[in-house]
């Protein structure tokens, strides 16, 4: 019997939070800087918690890279959730130190995972198009709210929130096929190994 993959949650709960996330950022019926509250909820539990646990059982599994990801990233869900929740004092702290500022310091937290991010990227080259595809848009998007948050630059932002959808809808289809496996061929092309993998730690993430 074939061990179970945990891939494919943590590939839902990236995108779903991503999304959510995404939309508010892009703006998409909301005006620029409103309140993005609903998206902690999901972050803390779907993005972070369930994406951390998905990293733990493909450690078990024996993929290093799904591993790495998914632990990262629910990491990173949950790091973001407590820069927001005013419980952990981060927003209060910015108010009383005049020598850091909300906008630089975010700033700051999201160029550290755009160079993770980057590291992840070069690291797909081994695993399947998708998987390239979900890792190229996801370091646009970090590359565009670090630069927007930064230097508060709102077309920016909204710009990066776009990216951020296209890369939720990949992870989706990710998920998606991995969990309903389809016998066509562009789907199978863009699933297939890029390179032969030679044990389980060159496996890409299905």
């Amino acid at each position: 019997m074939s061990k179970i993959r945990a891939a494919p949650l943590g590939l839902l709960g990236f995108a779903s939070t991503t999304i959510v996330l995404s939309l508010h950022n892009a703006g998409f019926g909301l005006p620029y800087g409103s309140p993005n509250s609903v998206v902690i909820g999901l972050a803390v539990f779907y993005g972070g918690l369930a994406q951390l646990l998905a990293g733990m059982w493909e450690f078990v599994y024996g993929t290093t890279f799904t591993g790495c990801v998914f632990t990262s990233y629910g990491a990173f869900w949950l790091s973001w959730s407590a820069i927001s929740i005013p419980f952990f004092g981060v927003q209060a702290g910015f108010s009383k130190n005049q020598n850091a500022t909300s906008a630089v310091s975010i700033g700051m937290f999201l160029m550290s995972w755009t160079i993770v991010t980057f590291i992840f990227l070069i690291a797909t080259f081994r695993t399947n198009l998708i998987t390239v595809a979900v890792f190229s848009f996801l370091f646009i998007t970090f590359i565009l709210l670090t630069i927007g948050d930064w230097t508060v630059t709102k077309g920016v932002v909204r710009a990066g929130g776009t990216m951020g959808i296209i890369t939720a809808i990949l992870a989706y289809y990710d998920a998606f096929t991995q969990l309903v496996p389809l016998n066509i061929g562009f789907v199978k092309k863009l699933s297939a190994p890029l390179v032969k993998p030679k044990n389980l730690d060159d496996l890409s993430p299905e």
